[in-house]
């Protein structure tokens, strides 16, 4: 039995796209690419869902899928309460959470998060992409920047602002944060049992309250072009990629 299970969760309301995880990307729902995606890394996986029609459809092309119809507020909770109710006795050691709105994010870099925290010690995995301090981004608070320690594979801190700051304003690299997480299963259920931290609730970064917990987060780098789904413009630019 794989010792990792995917956890994708997906819910039908969102404030900027309701219905985004059956939103049509050409002939399927954007939920399938990301199933598909999963499908391949050859690990156990499953949608945790809260809505109806999600779940038939998912039921109709043979995914795995399972309900968590609870008011959470965030994905983490929602897959930690899917871990306990329906896969608890599994014996898995690690969780990885996939966004359900992220069809961009090819099994190979799935499995390469799940394979490299097998091997390591950390508490979390995540992915983090290399970027210039010349591009626009590293100024927009939308992408997130994370302290990324290469020669370690640490990542000391996540920000919304533009990290690390040159004060002889030179040109530099900087990471941008790939939101992607694989968790040990004991971490994943203490990290969903802490409160909002400080650090978390003013940068509202989740990934801040392991730190604050004295978790470890490391990383694999990535050069994947990835593009979340928040509005239904995005649609088309997942069009051209695909």
């Amino acid at each position: 039995m794989s010792k990792t299970l995917i956890l994708i969760p997906a819910r039908y309301q969102s404030s900027r796209f309701p219905g985004k995880p059956l939103a049509k990307i050409g002939d399927n729902p954007m939920i399938k690419y990301v199933c598909d995606n999963c499908e391949r890394t050859g690990f156990d996986y499953a949608v945790v869902t809260d809505d109806d029609k999600i779940e038939a459809y998912l039921k109709s092309v043979n995914a795995n899928v399972v309900r968590v119809d609870d008011d959470v507020t965030t994905g983490s909770e929602r897959i930690a309460l899917a871990y306990q109710r329906f896969f608890q006795d599994k014996n898995y050691s690690y969780i990885i959470n996939v966004q359900g709105d992220e069809p961009l994010l090819k099994g190979e870099l799935i499995s390469e998060i799940g394979q490299f925290h097998e091997k390591n010690n950390h508490d979390i995995i995540t992915a983090v992409k290399r970027r210039s301090s010349d591009e626009e981004d590293f100024q927009n608070p939308n992408v997130v920047k994370c302290l990324f320690v290469e020669s370690s594979g640490n990542c000391q801190y996540f920000s919304r602002s533009s990290i690390p700051y040159s004060r002889e304003d030179i040109s530099h690299d900087w990471f941008q944060h790939v939101g992607v997480y694989s968790y040990k299963v004991e971490s994943l259920l203490a990290f969903n049992k802490a409160r909002i931290s400080k650090y978390e609730d003013l940068e509202k970064l989740e990934q801040l309250r392991a730190l604050e917990m004295g978790m470890t987060i490391g990383a694999v780098e990535t050069d994947l072009e990835l593009i979340g789904v928040d509005r239904p413009e995005d649609i088309d630019k997942i069009k051209d990629r695909l």
